[in-house]
């Protein structure tokens, strides 16, 4: 009888993890991802078959762009069924963008698609993307005594937690601990084992297939309050030629100045067919728009609560719905739905 090895596809797309330090100048490169069993020796105690893909040229995260998020799904999607699960390295700047947007263009996802990165090199010797990338691919292979995968949906893998992909944002720009999911458990703890909170992970439904999206439409806006706000700004920004949603970052539970212009504005926006989606600048909790009349004022002009979305999921999800030409109450209605594990709704 032959063993079946786990089997599990890297996909490089850049970032800090895949540079070395040039000894002559000191300044980070990216080095040709076939050395990294060099630098990580230790894949080889893997009993797992790793394969590689390379972006060519590697891209830093802050030009990270609804087009790259398609050609990691289409290389996911080519090659679904030879692999057990996916660990993407990407840069940490965007990586919550680029999680949140995979969530909602892998649907019925059935494998394990991780996330990963560090903050220092992984040439360096005080590197966490080391540990970072061997514990992203033991999760990735990682299955149910019944042949099913522990963690079948996208998340990120960093310092020991499991973030839902569509839950995490990124906290810090210099610690290890760089990412955060202010309104989610995490997913599984990484110490001494690995110690999955399996009732906190989504099951998908085995008979579906997984089907691949690779629409975007990126006419959104994030326009975050703050006191003294000018009326010529909301103005501007509200009327940005092709501008189809906005996602409105409002204080506390969702509250926001009683102007009457302010009102006026939002209203006439979302008149137009424009979509307004309430989010807190809080890190941590929902907004309740019908706890304060604040919040109910900015229901009647049209504005929809975002739950407790993270900033990167409100912006993705609307760019992905958009981009399937959906009439604007369709749109609504998914942003008040639960698509992937990406708000609490009660």
């Amino acid at each position: 009888m032959t063993t079946k090895y786990p089997s599990v596809l890297l996909i490089y797309t850049g970032g800090t993890i895949g540079m070395i330090e040039n000894p002559e100048t000191g300044a980070l490169e990216n080095f040709d991802f076939d050395q990294l069993l060099k630098h990580v020796p230790e894949l080889k105690r893997f009993n797992y078959h790793i394969s590689s893909y390379q972006f060519n040229p590697p891209i830093d995260s802050s030009d990270m762009e609804p087009c790259l998020w398609a050609k990691i799904v289409k290389i996911i999607h080519d090659n679904y069924e030879q692999f057990d699960g996916f660990v993407i390295l990407h840069g940490t700047d965007t990586m919550a963008y680029t999680a949140s947007a995979l969530s909602f263009m892998l649907e019925n996802l059935t494998k394990p698609v991780i996330l990963t990165g560090s903050q220092l090199p992984i040439g360096t010797l005080r590197t966490d993307g080391k540990e970072n990338l061997i514990t992203a691919i033991e999760i990735a292979a990682a299955k149910h005594p019944d042949g099913t995968p522990i963690v079948p949906e996208v998340c990120i893998f960093f310092e020991n937690e499991l973030m839902r992909g569509n839950r995490a944002t990124k906290i810090n720009a210099e610690n290890f601990n760089a990412f955060r999911s202010f309104n989610y458990p995490v997913l599984a703890k990484a110490g001494i084992h690995i110690r999955y909170n399996e009732h906190c992970i989504r099951r998908p439904d085995y008979s579906r297939p997984m089907k691949a999206h690779y629409l975007f439409d990126t006419n959104v806006v994030m326009l975050t309050l703050f006191p003294g706000i000018q009326e010529s700004i909301i103005d501007s920004v509200l009327h940005v030629p092709g501008l189809k949603a906005v996602v409105l970052k409002t204080f506390g539970s969702g509250n926001a100045p009683q102007k009457e212009w302010f009102i006026r504005q939002l209203k006439e926006t979302t008149e137009r067919g424009i979509i307004i989606v309430n989010i807190t600048q809080c890190p941590t909790g929902a907004v309740e728009m019908k706890r304060y009349e604040t919040g109910i004022k900015l229901l009647q002009a049209g504005v929809i609560s975002g739950y407790d979305s993270t900033p990167e999921c409100a912006v993705t999800k609307l760019m992905f719905l958009l981009g399937h030409q959906m009439p604007v109450e369709e749109v609504r209605r998914y942003m008040n739905s639960n698509l992937a594990g990406e708000i609490s709704i009660s």
